[in-house]
């Protein structure tokens, strides 16, 4: 058995779809029914489905989705530039940092280094 994908029902499809893609490196896989949309890594490891549902938007307390980044220092810097909101760097330990930024629904989206 293997994670399938995540689902965020979004009163922000269009938003959300544009974020995964400039920010989570994903891209559109296809498009079904009233324009659910599945996006993917280019190995196809990483699926999140994105369903229009404004009226049943996710509540997203205590949730997170983790994206893993080569240096996590710098793509926060780039991230900022970007005019988006990031949390401060945090290390618990030597061998990973990481950072939050939530995206167009207010889904935390965790970007990790691990060293």
């Amino acid at each position: 058995m293997h994670f399938a994908h995540f689902t965020i029902h979004s009163a922000k499809k269009e938003e959300s779809v544009a974020f995964f893609e400039k920010f989570c490196g994903l891209k559109i896989q296809h498009i079904v029914g009233d324009g659910i949309t599945f996006l993917a890594d280019s190995e196809g490891a990483t699926n999140i489905e994105i369903i229009p549902d404004p009226e049943h938007a996710a509540a997203v307390n205590n949730l997170s989705i983790g994206f893993a980044v080569e240096n996590a220092t710098d793509y926060r810097d780039q991230l900022l530039k970007e005019g988006l909101e990031v949390s401060p760097l945090v290390s618990p330990n030597p061998s990973v940092q990481f950072f939050f930024v939530k995206d167009p629904n207010g889904v935390q989206i965790q970007f990790v280094e691990n060293k």
